[in-house]
């Protein structure tokens, strides 16, 4: 098991432990409690510690108890119950023990709880019940936990491999678009679309992550010695879309540009040029049919801001870092009807051929990754 986030306190010394000091049920939930009132500035502690070592004395069977505890607990506190989970579960298997397999697995099942526990309860599992991948994994294509989801959906895609040697490309092409459906990661969608196109079907990635692909866009504004990150251009004050303004060197409108990069990369070079020492604004609406939370994902390596109906979510005033998918992330709820999405993005006065890029890609989706699309209908 590969689980780089949870860290171990003392994990040796655990298992020296003696499991035959049963705490009862009372102070056994005491002692969560102290693990889960950890704060992240690292208040508690050492409440919490001494809670951690009479937690992991306990025996095997409590383990789904701990593993609940986990739901709302803060990152720290989720830390150190996770820790608990990892120690007592690897000291069973040490003593050649097993785990308790029917509540881990029921465990598992319940959606309701936090998705790093389910997980971390089904890699315990897999290790003493490896068949349980084949009963749950079937059933997890759309599972709120994003790690159960892709391992469900690599074995469709393995899936999708032994049909197409062995039984006509439209039974291939079935299992591959439901793998599609379920797939959220960037490497498997590009597999599977790759697979899909290859067996002569058409794939819209930009659909399928969200992404927002038609934008007002208006350019160029000055960034002279970086001026223009903090200097407030009109499109910052009004949203006018026949607006006719002052620019850099010139009179500057808005115009309409839809991206043809599937990834829904948006390149202020194609519009305008490939512009120094500038600064141009993207716009565009949004249109929910009821209020709901979204999480807008952005990749830029330009500084850049973000504003939503107005109101500034996020700047980042540095240049030609790098960039990925979903590189920043913002969980933020949109209001019923047309929603104002403004980026701002500034190009410095560097020459080299690495800093020539001048784009971002943004997408709408929920907190899963799954795609949230404006409601074009009306």
């Amino acid at each position: 098991m590969v689980r780089v986030e949870f860290f171990r306190v003392g994990i040796f010394l655990a298992f020296s432990l003696s499991t035959s000091g049963v705490l009862p049920a009372d102070e056994f939930a005491n002692q969560l409690n102290n693990l889960r009132s950890v704060k992240s500035n690292g208040d508690g502690n050492t409440r919490a510690g001494d809670g951690w070592r009479a937690i992991v004395a306990a025996d095997a069977s409590r383990l789904p108890e701990i593993l609940v505890a986990i739901d709302g607990a803060g990152p720290l506190a989720a830390n150190w119950l996770r820790s608990a989970v990892d120690t007592i579960a690897e000291r069973q298997l040490h003593n050649n023990g097993d785990l308790p397999r029917q509540s881990l697995e029921k465990y598992i099942l319940d959606r309701s709880h936090d998705p790093r526990g389910r997980r971390l309860a089904y890699e315990w599992l897999l290790q003493v019940d490896p068949g349980c991948a084949d009963r749950l994994l079937p059933n997890m294509t759309d599972d709120p936990s994003v790690e159960l989801r892709r391992d469900a959906v690599a074995r469709l895609i393995e899936q999708g491999q032994l049909v197409l040697k062995n039984r006509p490309p439209s039974a291939a092409i079935a299992v591959y678009r439901r793998a599609l459906t379920a797939a959220r990661d960037e490497d498997q969608v590009r597999t599977i679309a790759k697979q899909l196109r290859k067996l002569g079907e058409d794939v819209n990635l930009a659909q399928h992550f969200g992404f927002l692909m038609t934008w007002n866009v208006i350019a160029p504004f000055d960034n002279t010695e970086r001026k223009g990150f903090q200097a407030a251009y009109p499109p910052e004050k009004e949203l006018v879309l026949d607006g006719v303004y002052q620019g850099k060197a010139a009179k500057v409108k808005w115009l309409s540009h839809t991206t043809e990069d599937e990834f829904g990369m948006v390149d202020l070079n194609v519009p305008f040029g490939k512009l120094k020492e500038v600064v141009g604004y993207a716009w565009t609406p949004f249109r929910c049919e009821k209020e709901q939370e979204v999480e807008l994902r952005i990749g830029c390596k330009n500084a850049w801001k973000l504003w939503v109906n107005g109101v500034l979510v996020f700047e980042r005033n540095e240049y030609h870092r790098g960039m990925r998918m979903d590189q920043y992330r913002f969980p933020l709820k949109l209001k019923a009807g047309d929603n104002q999405i403004v980026m701002k993005l500034c190009q410095n006065e560097q020459l080299e051929d690495w800093t020539v890029q001048w784009q971002f890609q943004l997408r709408v989706c929920d907190a899963t990754g799954t795609a949230i699309l404006s409601d074009l209908r009306h």
